[in-house]
C-alpha cells in the first residue's frame, strides 16, 4: 500500500469514529508522527493531503524542516524537551505538546521570535504517573496553566497525554477519559483551550471516544518500520 492509500484509510477510519461516537464531523485532526522517516516520506505524505506533521527529536528534524521549508507544513514538536534546544524548537516549530515545567515554557516565550505568531503549546500530563515519561500530574495542572496565561509568546492551546501501553479497550478509554475530565474543567473554569491531544496508532478509537481532537499517528500512516 502507498502512504496515499494509507491516509485515505485512515482518514476514513477518523471520520467513521466520529460518526460512531457522535463527534462533529472534522473535529478530529490527524497529527502525522514523521520521526524517523524520509524526507522523501514526508513529501509523499503532504502531497497526499497531509499538511501537520509531529517530530520528536531536534536534530532528526532540522534537516527535514530546511528541506521542506519552501511547503506549507505545520510542524509540531512533540517529544520530551530539554532546556538546551528549546531555542532552535522555539524558533522553527508553531506547536509544541510537551511542555510540562514552568522553567521550559518561560524558555520557550522568551526563545520565540517575535515576528512570529505566538507557540501553540499543549501541557503534558503524565496520567499513569510512569517514571519513564514525562508530565505532570493533574493536580500540578491548574498552578502550570495559569502560569502559561501570563506569558503572551505562548498559546496554551491544550493538554496531551501518552499513557501506559493498554490493549483492552474500556481500559485505555478508562485512562484517556481522565484527561479529558481534566480538560473540561479548565475548561469551565475560564482557560481558552480547544486541543487535546491524545491517541496513537493502537489506541486512537478509544481517544476519540474519549474527545480527542488530535491524535498523533504515525506507522499507520508510513507503515510498520
Amino acid at each position: 500500500m502507498t502512504i496515499l492509500s494509507h491516509l485515505t484509510h485512515l482518514n476514513n477510519r477518523i471520520a467513521a469514529y466520529e460518526q460512531k461516537y457522535q463527534r462533529s464531523p472534522g473535529s478530529v485532526r490527524l497529527l502525522a508522527v514523521s520521526k524517523n522517516q524520509s524526507i522523501e516520506n514526508i513529501l509523499a505524505a503532504f502531497q497526499a493531503g497531509q499538511t501537520c506533521f509531529g517530530e520528536s527529536y531536534l536534530q532528526e528534524a532540522l534537516p527535514k524542516m530546511a528541506a521542506l521549508t519552501h511547503l506549507p507544513i505545520e510542524w509540531h514538536f512533540i517529544g520530551p524537551l530539554q532546556s538546551n534546544k528549546t531555542k532552535k524548537i522555539a524558533e522553527h516549530f508553531a506547536w509544541v505538546h510537551s511542555v510540562d515545567t514552568l522553567r521550559i515554557a518561560q524558555r520557550l516565550h522568551e526563545q520565540r521570535p517575535v515576528h512570529l505568531p505566538p507557540l501553540n503549546i499543549c501541557l503534558q500530563v503524565n496520567m499513569s504517573a510512569e517514571s519513564s515519561k514525562s508530565g505532570i500530574s493533574v493536580s500540578e495542572l491548574l498552578p502550570l496553566a495559569t502560569a502559561c496565561l501570563a506569558l503572551p509568546r505562548l498559546n496554551l492551546r491544550g493538554l496531551m497525554t501518552i499513557p501506559a501501553l493498554e490493549t483492552d479497550f474500556k481500559k485505555q478509554r478508562a485512562a484517556f477519559h481522565q484527561l479529558s475530565v481534566a480538560w473540561q474543567t479548565l475548561r469551565a473554569q475560564g482557560f481558552p483551550l480547544d486541543t487535546l491531544s491524545m491517541g496513537m496508532s493502537a489506541d486512537f478509537e478509544a481517544a476519540i471516544a474519549e474527545g480527542s481532537t488530535l491524535v498523533r499517528i504515525g506507522s499507520a500512516v508510513f507503515s510498520s518500520r
